[in-house]
């Protein structure tokens, strides 16, 4: 059995659908005054008990832990588009490549679901971005069936997490664990909704720390962290994005991927650790996208093949090897050489590729990270400054994308790296339709609108703001709309500007 058929059972609780509609402009700025979840967890004691007052019962009883935190992991059920074939010719598909609403079927929107978890009174969820990614809608039920709509504040692909936001108060919530205290072998629960089961809790221990199962390779530029605990705590489809708590009720990790020949659980489960899903958070709150430091080395697990690949002696057993070290890196500025085995960060050890991850990625650039290092057997130490992809310290915050109007319609420019994904350079996603004429001619949420043709020929789109001037020209004439959804299936329709 190969490693692909034994490790690709990730826990798929989403479909490649249509863009997430980035609602609230500058509501972080204008309505959040705490920059982590510490903060605003610690604005009340909603759903929780102090270490002083949590006594766990005689023998394993897992109800107080259950009853604490099974409020507050949610059911999130995603719209996604898919494709569905057509009869026919048109000549504006032999022209244009575009789909035809009118010849053959529409593309649908399919359901897919999975779980989240409430980190705050106020209404942030956290979740696999899996889950979310490239929907067109996203609703949100809790345990007591109360339903919301909920938009995205920002993703992590090289984490698998996204944040979250509905809008409620005084919400139930999961107050943040510490993944490094938790040891192998101790109880946990897993929360969440698999197979559309709402609010299953299932029960298991730590079967390992630190997992590095190879399920986000090459997303990227190859910046995927993966330092899993492993669970055998029962975990299937729709549990992805749900709660792996302790016996405290505390949030030590986030359900999202399973070791499986079938796709459904077969004994091991992986979640990603408390102390990367908070330091992402925390990035996606401030700053709308995720601060990366990088120690600028290339690396490999320390072991015998590597030795006898490199047929050299690395003088140690386990840590990792520097296979090279990136010109103006923070490692390279620290000294750090090829050949180095780095032992341990910040007095942690660092005994494979996925833990020295770990240590990193809870970082930002221009952070200071102490280096244990070993060189032909001789041990040293060094203070590194982590840099970003670009090589300085710089934090970019992303701006909340324009959201504007006109005739009942709502849109907004294309993010960046949806427009790197399909390869476009310009275009306006459509937010919402209350338009009646543009409903009936095929508009829908989510749908990337990168031409128009009206009676002065086609014009290419650059924005929302430039979609607008362009409507308004046209008014009163029947005009062509083309685009494609975030999955890349084009499409166009025609529809009268009122």
């Amino acid at each position: 059995m190969n490693r692909k058929q034994f490790f690709l059972g990730i826990i798929l609780a989403s479909a490649v659908g249509a863009l997430v509609a980035l609602a609230g402009v500058n509501y972080l700025m204008k309505q959040n005054t705490a920059s982590s979840f510490s903060q605003k967890q610690d604005t009340s004691l909603v759903n929780w008990l102090s270490d002083d007052k949590f006594v766990i019962p005689d023998g394993i009883n897992f109800v107080a832990s259950a009853e604490m935190v099974t409020p507050a992991v949610v059911h999130i059920k995603s719209n996604v588009s898919v494709d569905q074939s057509q009869m026919g010719a048109d000549p504006f598909e032999e022209f244009f490549g575009f789909r035809n609403p009118n010849r053959g079927q529409q593309p649908r929107e399919a359901r897919s679901s999975g779980s989240g978890v409430i980190i705050s009174e106020d209404g942030y969820i956290v979740t696999n971005n899996h889950v979310i990614e490239n929907a067109s809608r996203i609703d949100v039920s809790l345990e007591d069936n109360t339903r919301y709509t909920a938009r995205v504040i920002g993703t992590d692909p090289t984490t698998d997490l996204a944040l979250l936001k509905i809008e409620a108060k005084a919400l139930p919530y999961v107050r943040f664990g510490d993944s490094d205290k938790v040891r192998v072998g101790e109880w946990v629960l897993a929360v969440g909704n698999p197979f559309d089961l709402t609010s299953t809790v299932t029960a298991g221990i730590i079967s390992a720390k630190t997992r590095n199962i190879g399920i986000l390779r090459d997303l990227e530029n190859n910046l995927q962290i993966e330092s899993f605990l492993q669970t055998d705590a029962v975990v299937n489809p729709g549990n992805s994005g749900g709660a792996l708590v302790n016996l405290a009720g505390e949030l030590i990790g986030i359900n999202t991927a399973i070791a499986s020949r079938t796709g459904t659980f077969n004994g091991y489960a992986f979640a990603i650790p408390s102390s990367i899903v908070k330091k992402v958070m925390d990035d996606l709150l401030e700053f709308g996208a995720v601060q990366r430091g990088l120690l600028g080395v290339q690396i490999r697990d320390v072991s015998p093949e590597l030795e006898e690949t490199l047929n050299e002696k690395l003088y140690t057993s386990k840590g990792v090897y520097v296979v090279d070290v990136n010109e103006g890196g923070g490692g390279a500025d620290a000294g750090l050489k090829a050949g180095d085995v780095i032992i341990g960060v910040d007095g942690v050890e660092t005994n494979n590729v996925a833990k020295l991850q770990e240590m990193v990625a809870r970082k930002r650039p221009g952070d200071k990270v102490e280096v244990k290092y070993l060189r032909k057997g001789k041990e040293g130490k060094t203070t590194a400054m982590l840099k970003n992809i670009s090589g300085d310290t710089k934090i970019v915050k992303k701006e909340p994308p324009k959201v504007l109007a006109f005739d009942g319609l709502t849109f907004e420019d294309v993010n960046t790296g949806v427009k790197q994904r399909l390869e476009i350079d310009g275009g306006a996603a459509i937010v919402s339709v209350e338009n009646e004429n543009w409903t009936k001619s095929g508009a829908r949420a989510g749908f990337i609108i990168t031409s128009i043709i009206g009676s002065n020929g086609r014009t290419k789109i650059s924005g929302a703001e430039n979609l607008i001037e362009v409507l308004k020209r046209n008014k009163g004439e029947e005009i062509v709309v083309l685009g494609l959804y975030p999955n890349g299936q084009e499409y166009y329709f025609e529809v009268k500007v009122d």
